[in-house]
Order: structure tokens, then C-alpha cells, then sequence
């Protein structure tokens, strides 16, 4: 820990509530999420990144206290009739969530509840390529799994994995997921100032999103004080790595996002959509008014289409 010493000023970070219930919270991507914290009480996880929004803690393997699946099912039931428009349940975890260790149980029960109701998870894709893990993930509607790094040395350094944890098998899991998975996998990719965000890690990157083929890619940097004292990127370097992420469903995550409204003609939209389908946020971020207009008659000849990748619309040119 001595080269990334940790933020000492522990009210920054997240508090434990032993809830196992959180929300409902309005997302933009996937409407009114209901979230499921399979670790209420404490840190769980066999990562501990460097940019974590929890303490640093020592990593873990399995998980030694966790709440029974008929307590969490019991309060989804009780949340389900208090709110009875929840269009997305969010399973997550003050750690990592697949370590839970009846999670193929849970997941069976909640599926037979939750009607139209999609069921999502938050994982960083560590356990992946284990079976029991695998089959289970399937079940779900949404998989979000976070993919930092592709080199061993990256996953020491930045997200400082359980000894437990074999890295050269995550990537391949994720292909064979995306390949036999009928639902939505989402994959999302923190990059941090010095560690991932070099030409190498980036390429590697490129290199596994091609393989796995998500629907969606979310990208992003520090945006909460981190456990331990690394830096952000900047916003023109994820614009950077979008477009190096040619023909990937890519969504930039970033607070505060300046705008740099241009003029585009017919020619150099269709261009760029080609290289790199553009969300709604960046349209009104990058076009003026002309622009979205000549944008609306490419749509209209459809030329442009737009599709929805797990809550986000993308408009791309094939």
C-alpha cells in the first residue's frame, strides 16, 4: 500500500446501514431502480481498488456474513407493494456480489416475483469464469461487469485482486457469456490517471471489447473521493478512447461534461457515426441546431437508425 497511501478522512467515504433495501432511485438508463445490497453491513470484496468509494479493506475470497435469501426476498416483497412500479431491481453489494454464496438460489427466487421487472447486477466480473457463476449470471436481464484492465500487472496495480482470483480467464469468460447469454451484458471501464490509462492497456482493452462484443460500453473516471490518493483522467482523454473504440456502443460517463457545440455537414456526420455511434448527451453536446437537423433527415431516410443498448439510445450508421 506505501506507493498509494490511503485518504485518512474517513467521513468521505460511504457509510454501512445494514439495509438490505435501497431506494427506489430514478436512473436515466434503466427508469426506477430498486437496489439489493447482498453485503449491508460491511466491505466484502476480492478487489480493492485504488479508486474504491469505500475504505480500503483486505480482500476476501467468500463472504462470512451476509443476509439469508428468505430476509431479502421478504423485503422485496414488502418494497414490491410499497412500490409497485419498479422497472429495474439492482443487485449490488458493499464488495463484490458473486460472492455471495446462495446467489443461484436468490436469483431463482427473485425470477419467479418480479413479473416485468428487470433484474440487474453490478459485478466486477471477477468470478465469471466459474461455472456455477456463469450459469447463474445468465438468469439475469442486465449484466453489468466492470473490465479495468486486460494485463495482469494493470489488475494488481489498480484494482489489487485476492490471490484467489485468476485474471488470464476473465476476458475469455466474457466472450463465451456474450455469446451464450440471450440478455443484456454491459461492460464498464474506470480508467485512472498513470495506471490503465496508458497506450498499451487501452489497446489490450480494444483489443477484448472486439472479442466480447457487449451491447454497451459505459467508460468513465473518479468522480467520489477514492480509498486511496489517485486522480481522474481528463474528459479529452475518454473522448479519446471513445473514439479509438471504433464500431463499440460507446457511452461516456462524466460529470459536468463541457460542451464544444460545432457544425457538422451530411458527410462528416456519417462519417463520424460510422467510426463511432454518438449517445443523446453527446448530440446536445457536440451538435448545433443545423446539425441535428441535417441529423433528424438522415433518420427519416434512414440512413441514421437509433438503437437502445440497455437503456441508452445510440444513433449509428451502418
Amino acid at each position: 500500500m506505501g506507493e498509494f497511501p490511503l485518504n485518512l478522512s474517513k467521513e468521505k467515504f460511504m457509510s454501512y446501514s445494514n439495509s438490505i433495501i435501497f431506494g427506489p432511485i430514478p436512473s436515466r438508463r434503466f427508469g426506477i431502480s430498486l437496489g439489493v445490497d447482498l453485503s449491508p453491513s460491511k466491505k466484502q470484496c476480492n478487489f480493492d481498488c485504488l479508486y474504491c468509494e469505500l475504505e480500503g479493506a483486505k480482500t476476501v475470497d467468500k463472504m462470512d456474513e451476509y443476509p439469508s435469501v428468505e430476509d431479502i426476498i421478504k423485503e422485496i416483497k414488502k418494497n414490491f407493494e410499497i412500490h409497485p412500479k419498479i422497472d429495474v431491481l439492482t443487485l449490488t453489494c458493499n464488495g463484490e456480489p458473486t460472492l455471495y454464496p446462495k446467489l443461484n438460489e436468490l436469483i431463482d427466487e427473485i425470477n419467479k416475483i418480479k413479473g416485468t421487472t428487470k433484474t440487474l447486477i453490478l459485478s466486477n466480473g471477477s468470478n465469471i469464469y466459474k461455472k456455477d457463476i456463469f450459469d447463474t449470471l445468465l438468469k439475469i436481464d442486465i449484466v453489468k461487469l466492470s473490465l479495468d484492465c486486460v494485463s495482469e500487472k494493470c489488475f494488481k496495480k489498480l484494482d489489487r485482486i485476492n490471490s484467489s482470483v485468476e485474471t488470464e480467464k476473465i476476458v475469455p469468460a466474457m466472450i463465451d457469456f456474450s455469446k451464450q447469454t440471450k440478455n443484456n451484458l454491459v461492460l464498464e471501464i474506470l480508467f485512472v490517471k498513470d495506471l490503465n490509462d496508458n497506450e498499451l492497456e487501452t489497446t489490450l482493452l480494444y483489443e477484448a471489447l472486439i472479442q466480447i462484443n457487449p451491447k454497451r460500453v459505459d467508460i468513465g473516471t473518479i468522480d467520489r473521493p477514492p480509498a486511496y490518493a489517485v486522480k481522474p483522467v481528463s474528459y479529452e482523454f475518454l473522448e479519446s478512447v471513445a473514439n479509438k473504440f471504433e464500431n463499440i456502443n460507446v457511452n461516456i460517463v462524466y460529470k459536468n461534461k463541457s460542451k464544444s457545440i460545432q457544425s457538422f455537414s451530411k458527410d462528416e456526420i456519417i462519417t463520424m457515426l460510422k467510426r463511432r455511434p454518438l449517445t443523446n448527451e453527446d448530440i446536445e453536446n457536440m451538435f448545433d441546431n443545423e446539425s441535428k437537423y441535417i441529423l433528424e433527415s438522415l433518420i427519416k431516410d434512414k440512413i441514421v437508425t437509433i438503437i437502445n443498448s440497455s437503456g441508452v439510445d445510440f444513433y449509428k450508421c451502418f
